[in-house]
């Protein structure tokens, strides 16, 4: 098992240098990785939001070896191209530690509602595949010829590529719903949303590993509080435990000391 520190950069964390700041002192501190949700807003009383990816190329300039991601950005609300772009430029910055965490999103505080965005369900679930697919197109540098349902790619490369040859792709899915977790066998992790026990963990990991395809090397990261035991969840089958915080009472100080006090191996 890997462990990392999965941050809402609110707060005291909307500032991007305090996180990056955080992340090199991870990195000293023997953590594997550092990933930050994606937001444009929360509920109260949240009020300060960074951008995840301005952070994230923050955070890719103070450390050399901890993998960085979103966990999870919306890709229904945003446009995979520039989703593309900024994937190529921060994995490069990086030296290739970048993780891609991906989901349909859903209308905290009117994030989809008060910004015009797509409110069905299925609907996000189906632009969230097509972007998938023009993501992978982009990542290898070929010509994207996309022509689909909701969205336009046409006549031109994502240039410079990755550093990675394929940047992992952890899709988040909520326990007890089905399609997500197809779509999570389809890519290279699962990062579960709504889990109680570490016998649902386990559940869920018979059911995407059922529905796997190929023998490549897959990751299931789940999130826990800074005193939650991890051992039960590796033994269910996690891959990554991420220790969390509440958005609503996290303070950097908080943070450092979960930091400093190393990953719970």
């Amino acid at each position: 098992m890997r462990f990392g520190l999965f941050l809402p950069v609110f707060g005291d964390l909307a500032e991007p240098a305090v996180v990056a700041r955080l992340s090199a002192e991870a990195e000293s501190a023997g953590w594997d990785g550092v990933f930050v949700w994606d937001h444009v807003a929360y509920a109260e009383p949240v009020t300060d939001i960074a951008d995840p990816w301005i952070t994230l190329a923050a955070m890719a300039c103070a450390t050399s070896t901890v993998r960085i991601g979103p966990m999870i950005t919306p890709l229904p609300r945003r446009r995979p191209v520039k989703v593309a772009r900024e994937v190529a430029s921060l994995d490069r910055l990086s030296g290739g530690r970048l993780t891609l965490g991906v989901g349909i999103g859903g209308d905290n505080s009117g994030e989809l509602s008060g910004c015009g965005e797509q409110p069905d369900a299925k609907v996000r679930g189906e632009m969230l595949d097509e972007a998938l697919d023009i993501l992978a197109v982009a990542g290898s540098g070929a010509v994207l010829e996309h022509r689909g349902t909701h969205y336009v790619a046409d006549g031109f490369a994502v240039l410079p590529r990755p550093v990675q040859p394929h940047v992992p792709v952890w899709v988040a899915a909520r326990w007890g719903n089905p399609a997500p977790l197809r779509r999570a066998a389809r890519h290279d992790g699962v990062f579960p949303i709504g889990l109680e026990t570490p016998d649902q963990l386990a559940s869920l990991v018979a059911q995407v590993t059922g529905m796997r395809t190929t023998d490549d090397p897959y990751d299931v990261a789940v999130g826990g509080p800074v005193d939650l035991d991890p051992r039960p969840w590796a033994a269910a089958g996690a891959t990554w435990w991420m220790t969390g915080f509440s958005p609503y009472t996290l303070t950097e100080a908080e943070v450092r000391a979960a930091v400093t006090a190393g990953p719970p191996r």
